[in-house]
């Protein structure tokens, strides 16, 4: 795709692009965003039974857990 400098364009040009633009977007399918809010509740809790974010990590399992310590004399 090229890179278009907006700067050079003239006005007609931008209105042109612009109402492109707008024609695309009319055409998305549009949902409630109540109705999104509800799916993305229900995703959310099914999954947090196995989620390390929610569920936390086992000590055993914890990659990131410290091996041993260094000490300095």
């Amino acid at each position: 795709m090229p890179v278009i400098n907006i700067d050079e364009l003239t006005d007609l040009d931008k209105a042109t692009m612009e109402v492109t633009q707008l024609k695309t977007e009319v055409k998305l399918e549009r949902a409630m965003t109540s109705k999104c809010c509800e799916e993305i509740t229900e995703y959310i809790q099914s999954g947090a039974e196995e989620d390390p974010l929610v569920k936390g990590i086992p000590e055993e399992k914890n990659p990131f857990k410290e091996k041993g310590g260094c000490v300095v004399c």
